[in-house]
């Protein structure tokens, strides 16, 4: 693997992993169309630590203040309500509660799935029909109201479903964060707080697939370090703009424009695999 790969397949992660147009479809698509090996387990891995990071940086203020109240003693005291009902008054406790709710079908789900997914990554047929799924999803979301239930009016069963998504979302073709975004939408809760609470939720499943795999990654290898650092910081840099962009996109309401464009490329990949 020498620099300009590893640079390319990191702008391909970066750009793929936030915008609703699914990375694993577009690996797909580059593989077919362009000769691309698949990338070295580890650096696959490497490079989703490159879009890791640059959630954490764009939602550095919600970490920073679920990890000072979750390791303040004053969170842990027991008031004279009892200790849960003290625990969940406080918005960073709620919000971290939620996370892990989410997260339960996401990891049954990814335990589920896993032993079929080399399977249902070799079928180009079904990420096109996936990339047709996520078109629509988006489309959907077209003329929903803008204003909605915020981070405080979270309930389980709204958590329980978006983690339900994110975890259908192995399917290769199925954007991650199209399906739990658009969940969120349709469950009545505000744009903002839809597209926060998906990628804070994508922390522990991206974290947990890294674990899952860094056994199998550590046997295959190292790549270049060079290639490797150029991979990681390209992920990270153009994660972080892409963020920014689809946050910008979700609060005005205009996550459907992705739809045209999912829906050309499922078809393209379904009519080249005929």
């Amino acid at each position: 693997m020498d620099v300009r790969y590893a640079a390319v397949l990191g702008v391909i992660q970066g750009l793929t992993e936030f915008l609703p147009v699914s990375s694993s479809g577009h690996l797909v698509l580059f593989q077919n169309l362009f000769g691309l090996k698949e990338p070295e387990l580890f650096f696959d891995i490497s490079v989703h630590v490159g879009t890791l990071i640059a959630i954490c940086v764009f939602f550095f203020k919600d970490l920073r203040d679920i990890t000072g109240t979750l390791f303040s003693a004053s969170t842990w005291s027991v008031g004279k309500d009892g200790l849960w009902e003290s625990l969940c008054q406080k918005p960073e406790m709620r919000l971290f509660g939620l996370i892990l709710v989410g997260t339960v079908p996401t990891v049954l789900l990814g335990l589920l799935l896993r032993p079929v997914a080399p399977m249902m990554f070799s079928s180009v047929q079904l990420v096109g029909i996936m990339l047709l799924v996520t078109g629509l999803l988006l489309w959907l979301t077209r003329g929903l109201k803008r204003h909605g239930r915020d981070a405080a009016q979270l309930t389980i069963w709204d958590a329980l479903l978006i983690g339900f998504f994110q975890g259908v979302a192995i399917l290769p073709g199925l954007s991650r964060s199209g399906a739990t975004i658009a969940m969120g939408l349709f469950r009545g809760i505000d744009r903002e707080t839809a597209a926060r609470y998906s990628f804070l939720l994508s922390i522990p499943a991206i974290l947990g697939a890294m674990v899952l795999e860094s056994g199998k990654a550590l046997s295959t290898g190292f790549p270049p370090a060079g290639a490797l650092l150029v991979g990681v910081c390209m992920a990270a840099a153009v994660g972080y703009g892409c963020l920014k962009i689809l946050v910008r996109l979700v609060k005005k309401g205009n996550l459907y424009i992705f739809a045209p464009y999912c829906w050309f490329l499922g078809m393209v990949i379904i009519v080249r695999s005929l």
